[in-house]
């Protein structure tokens, strides 16, 4: 009988490969960090639905990155053509986009500031120093799933926070 595989050891062995598939297909270093991420979510969340008999666990967690790959792609913003850009306007609007943005970047800092020093700690590590969920785990000696819980919760709380502020401003 064998024992049963733990998220842990699915992250030791495939988190390379799964990045290295990713980055060959994808051009953008940070969607792809994000998309592997994505997949080891996928993979925690159906890992009970995982049957040995339909399949290694090597072809079940590429078919997962295969069609999140796929999905990458179908959600893919559209593209502005070059002489589509030139026409655009950058006088007053680019003004305008500056003190929106400044304005945003506001709104997320009190967000950030009202979630826990982990939660905060989790978001800054991944998205402004562009650490892997792999990497974060280790230096908050936290399990990898663990890890990807707690930035999962924190940014469903930044979005309510800002969803709310939104509708506050409305």
């Amino acid at each position: 009988m064998c024992e049963p595989v733990t998220m842990d050891h699915i992250f030791g062995e495939y988190q390379s490969k799964v990045s290295r598939y990713i980055r060959s297909r994808i051009n953008n270093h940070h969607d792809a960090e994000d998309l592997a991420s994505d997949v080891f979510l996928k993979v925690e969340t159906a890992l009970d639905s995982y049957n040995s008999a339909k399949g290694s666990l090597s072809t079940w967690i590429y078919a997962i990155t295969s069609n999140a790959v796929r999905d990458y792609y179908r959600r893919a913003k559209p593209v502005i053509p070059l002489e589509e850009q030139e026409n655009l306007q950058d006088g007053d609007e680019a003004v305008d986009d500056k003190v929106i943005g400044r304005e945003q970047l506001a709104e997320l800092a009190q967000a950030l500031d009202s979630l826990s020093q982990r939660e905060r700690d989790i978001l800054i590590l991944r998205f402004y120093e562009g650490l892997s969920p792999g990497v974060i785990a280790q230096k908050m000696n936290i399990s990898y799933s663990n890890e990807g819980f707690i930035q999962s919760t924190a940014l469903k709380k930044l979005r309510k926070l800002l969803d709310n502020k939104m509708e506050e401003q409305v």
